[in-house]
């Protein structure tokens, strides 16, 4: 008898969470897609907000990577952790900034997206993707210009070395230092003149590259 009572019990158990787990992989779409509206009912249905894919992208994340901004406000409004990270030790604010999503960026600097942190930072990942827009934006922030990631690298490396002459300039007004190595004893320079970008490469040295 207890057997055949504990049934009901089992199946009304796998049926929440069956429910629950297609509700997560709603909000995961919906943030993908920009659905607000699908967003926001999943929201008031108790969805977590913190909700992330197998990657630990949360929708957060996945909305500022994606540059949607009615998501990601209908997100920041539900107080989501800005800062968190995903398995790649990224934020949303350094996906929004790698893919230059200059209004996300915007979005999530109002709500107290960490700008300075130990490894990668936002504006290396802007640095790197040569998005300008978005590398003012960090600065005036208060990006650490000059912060420095795991093996040494630093923004302005990202920039030289991806061939961004523009972001170079932008770094070196800001303060960068042209004279910064890496691990393995390169600077902007050395990637500049790897790349054979002599253009890049005389910007660095007015600046006092060596």
């Amino acid at each position: 008898m207890c057997f055949i009572k504990f049934i009901p019990v089992l199946a009304l158990t796998l049926f929440c969470n069956l429910a629950l787990a297609g509700a997560y992989e709603d909000a995961l779409a919906a943030a993908k897609s920009d659905n607000v509206d699908m967003l926001n009912q999943l929201l008031k249905r108790g969805v977590d907000v913190d909700t992330a894919d197998a990657s630990g992208n949360t929708l957060l994340m996945i909305a500022a990577r994606e540059g949607h901004v009615q998501a990601l406000a209908a997100l920041l409004t539900a107080r989501p952790k800005v800062n968190i990270r995903n398995a790649l030790g990224e934020t949303a604010l350094m996906l929004a900034a790698l893919n230059g999503r200059a209004p996300a960026v915007k979005q999530l600097l109002s709500r107290g997206a960490q700008v300075n942190h130990e490894g990668w930072t936002p504006l290396m990942y802007a640095a790197t993707g040569g998005h300008a827009e978005v590398s003012r934006l960090l600065l005036a922030g208060g990006a650490d210009v000059n912060a420095v990631a795991e093996h040494g690298v630093t923004a302005l490396m990202m920039a030289a070395r991806e061939g961004h002459r523009d972001l170079v300039a932008i770094l070196l007004s800001a303060g960068a230092d042209p004279n910064l190595k890496s691990d393995s004893g390169g600077n902007a320079l050395t990637a500049a003149l790897k790349l054979d970008r002599k253009d890049i490469a005389e910007l660095l040295r007015k600046a006092g590259a060596r």
